[in-house]
């Protein structure tokens, strides 16, 4: 028996979650369940989180979390509440399988057969935003190497335990060098060692088109947390449908498992939701605990009644399905199939132990670290380049010089083009001359003259070497 926390959400939320229950409680889940209330409701009674703190407290003794979709209401700065539970139990990687139910569910690539592997706690889902300037707002993207190990690990271990041949990563690392750069060089290391697992890299625009348009060259996709949230939806439909999907959120202590679609409140209250999306997550779940016996009863009954015709609305066409019901009625049309397997699907058998090997990120040795440099930005209302340049010069000592003023990143001083468009956002980067060091008492001396000058710095940002390899981007153009 193995206690879990129950969340039944909002919108259709309530419904599918009870059919989920139902069809899983049928096939002899041995499961205690204790509910709590996240959402809406919670949002609104002045809570910004979305969860009281003894929700929490049953989250986190419990370990295991089927959670229905919640609605976080616009505006009033609240915060996502999947964000955050991701990130405060430290559940980094996002499992989404997408398989094609060809013929019984429309879909264009029948042999599809993805499972998208995301990771979950980083990049720009940090939610770090600052309005700088009257023109320029910006959101930190962070990239961490033990983030970027623990998911591509993940990844491969996958791959492993569940006979997959092959892990693509996908990065925009032409571009951001840094932080998508470093995502690529650990997947590098890191399928080096799995020699008996193919491995290749795509650029995210190619590679998200490729996979649109041809889905069976894939096997198991990893990427960033930005770029695996558009991807695995656009799976999930061309698959057949986003509300055929399940997620599992997995981290090293806890689990959150649920559909990967929204609340849809436009179609709450109505029993026409299709349950599967949340009862696939809920089989995820049952593998994770062990109870792999009941997690295959569940998925082949729910293939059978695929196979069988039976569709709620939103996959549901003349001429390949047979009856349209609603949530209740598709919920009771599983648990008449327990004990059945598809005919024409493929049929599933778990492995009774499928937990992964999956280390502690152990931490790598510091590498030596010398300031190099400052980028002062800078809220400035003028247009021209040189302008700026003349008043930023005047910070300067015979130790340090200005040597490149950037705007949304393209190098508009020296030798900057007129047809550039510039906002009042600019960086203003400072490097030693004549082998000087530069110190971090020369960055306070620069803000000082700055603020003698009435410059309105809006932010600073200390260029390192780590091992003599620059740590910071040249600006586009230079």
């Amino acid at each position: 028996m193995t206690r879990i926390t129950v969340a039944k959400g909002d919108g259709i939320g309530p419904e599918i979650m009870d059919a989920t229950l139902e069809i899983i409680m049928a096939a002899g889940a041995q499961l205690e369940i204790d509910e709590i209330e996240v959402g809406e409701k919670v949002y609104l009674s002045d809570n910004t989180s979305g969860i009281a703190s003894s929700s929490w407290e049953t989250i986190r003794n419990n370990k295991v979390f089927l959670k229905a979709p919640i609605t976080t209401p616009q505006g009033g700065g609240y915060k996502s509440l999947n964000v955050t539970t991701r990130k405060f139990l430290g559940l980094y990687s996002n499992v989404r399988p997408c398989v094609s139910l060809h013929p019984f569910v429309e879909t264009k690539h029948p042999k599809m057969d993805i499972v998208i592997i995301r990771e979950n706690e980083e990049d720009l889902y940090a939610g770090i935003e600052h309005q700088q300037t009257d023109e320029v707002v910006q959101c930190l993207k962070l990239i961490s190497r033990p983030g970027c190990e623990k998911i591509v690990r993940y990844a491969f271990e996958y791959a492993k335990t569940y006979g997959r041949k092959k892990v693509t990563c996908f990065t925009k690392d032409n571009i951001m060098k840094q932080t998508d750069g470093l995502f690529h060089q650990v997947f590098d290391e890191i399928a080096a060692e799995y020699p008996d697992i193919e491995n290749e890299h795509w650029i995210i625009d190619i590679g998200a088109a490729k996979m649109a348009d041809t889905p069976e060259v894939f096997d198991v996709i990893v990427t960033l947390n930005l770029y695996g949230d558009v991807l695995s939806d656009v799976a999930a439909q061309i698959a057949g449908s986003v509300g055929l999907a399940g997620s599992a959120n997995i981290g090293e202590e806890c689990a959150m498992f649920e559909a990967i679609h929204g609340s849809a409140p436009r179609r709450a209250g109505q029993n026409v939701a299709n349950p599967s999306g949340l009862l696939e997550g809920a089989v995820m779940m049952l593998t994770h605990i062990g109870q792999t016996e009941v997690a295959e009863k569940v998925q082949n009954a729910w293939l059978k009644t695929i196979e069988d015709g039976i569709h709620t609305y939103d996959i549901y066409k003349e001429g390949t399905s047979k009856q349209k019901v609603g949530t209740k009625e598709f919920a009771q049309a599983v648990i008449a199939n327990l004990g059945k397997k598809p005919t024409l699907l493929k049929e599933v058998s778990y492995k009774k132990d499928t937990g992964l090997n999956l280390p502690k990120y152990v931490k790598k040795p510091a590498k030596a670290k010398e300031l190099v440099g400052v980028d002062l930005f800078v809220h400035w209302n003028g247009t021209d380049p040189n302008a700026l340049a003349g008043e930023m010069k005047k910070l300067t000592t015979d130790n340090y010089q200005l040597s490149m003023i950037t705007n949304r990143g393209i190098k508009v001083w020296p030798d900057g083009f007129n047809e550039t468009y510039c906002t009042d956002h600019w960086r203003c980067r400072y490097k030693p001359v004549n082998g000087a060091p530069f110190l971090k008492s020369s960055i306070l001396s620069l803000l000082s003259k700055a603020e003698e000058s009435s410059i309105d710095v809006i932010k600073t940002e200390n260029l390192y070497e780590f091992d003599g390899k620059a740590g910071y981007s040249l600006g586009q153009g230079q």
